[in-house]
């Protein structure tokens, strides 16, 4: 079992995790090593914009499907006027656009309260780290609402959906939506080739489109709350600028190194004439003299 998934390998971690912290409050003197298993290759799914839009559509379109205890339709399934999985459609277009965690989408508010994560739509910023909330190593930085999901943001507060949270589900706010989740990727009919589309999935997604798009490494890693080491290393491969320059300059000829072999070669040409040119001039003079020297003699 590999520690990047399953129940398993999360309790051994907190194991581990708890027996650290006995030894570091000095209950217990010998030395407890837990093994950790290999890492498996990171499943790094992301969506398309068409697979988002049939997620997003599944979630609208979606309705409760409810079992009639009565006769004369005993038993029989049909299909209500409820819509079960809009609160998620909400969960999914603030993923999508912003790539926060699943934690701090769920604990989304108007309003700045105790344990919450703040959306402001007056200074359009959202503090995705929630008041009262320690640190941890995962970062969550307070970023600039998009345009799009902002206008979706105070229309969902206008029309009261959005009361002490952004996204509610029956007045309520939510703990996970890894249960629906599930349901509204299998109604989508999206594909798990290349793994499961889980709410970790936003955030795979947001990034890689901000990749696709252009934008500078630095304000993506910043805008998402990641390294820039992270991002370059999981989705840099995504940027149109990804070893741009070594694909192009692999295929063209070097026209610098070209010119200097021309000029190299006219130059030791050249070297050739002259020296060519100098011997015949030393020689032709020595000639000349010789032959002034022999009529002296014969004189």
């Amino acid at each position: 079992m590999n520690y990047n998934g399953g129940y398993q390998a999360a309790g051994i971690i907190d194991l581990r995790a708890a027996i650290n912290h006995h030894a570091k409050k000095g209950f217990h003197r010998g030395v407890v090593r837990v093994v950790l298993p290999e890492k498996s290759p990171s499943r790094n799914r992301w969506l398309t914009r068409s697979e988002a839009a049939k997620l997003l559509g599944a979630c609208w379109r979606a309705r409760e499907i409810q079992t009639v205890h009565r006769e004369p339709l005993k038993v029989q399934k049909i299909e209500t006027k409820k819509s079960p999985l809009r609160h998620l459609a909400r969960f999914i277009l603030i993923g999508l656009y912003t790539g926060t965690r699943a934690g701090a989408i769920a604990s989304a508010s108007p309003r700045r309260e105790e344990g919450k994560s703040f959306i402001d739509l007056d200074a359009v910023l959202y503090y995705r780290f929630a008041q009262g909330q320690r640190p941890t190593k995962k970062q969550q930085p307070t970023v600039p609402l998009p345009t799009k999901l902002l206008s979706r943001l105070r229309r969902w507060a206008k029309l009261g959906i959005a009361k002490s949270h952004f996204v509610e589900w029956n007045g309520k706010s939510i703990k996970s939506v890894k249960t629906t989740f599930k349901s509204a990727a299998r109604l989508a009919e999206l594909p798990t080739t290349h793994g499961n589309v889980t709410p970790h999935t936003l955030r795979h997604t947001a990034a890689t489109w901000l990749m696709q798009a252009g934008v500078p490494m630095w304000e993506a890693a910043g805008y998402l709350g990641m390294s820039e080491k992270t991002l370059r290393d999981v989705y840099g491969h995504h940027h149109p600028d990804f070893l741009k320059g070594a694909s192009e300059a692999i295929g063209r000829r070097n026209k610098t190194v070209k010119q200097s072999l021309v000029i190299s070669s006219v130059e030791k040409k050249t070297k050739r004439v002259k020296v060519q040119e100098t011997t015949e001039n030393i020689g032709g003079g020595r000639s000349r003299s010789r032959t002034r020297l022999h009529s002296q003699i014969s004189c």
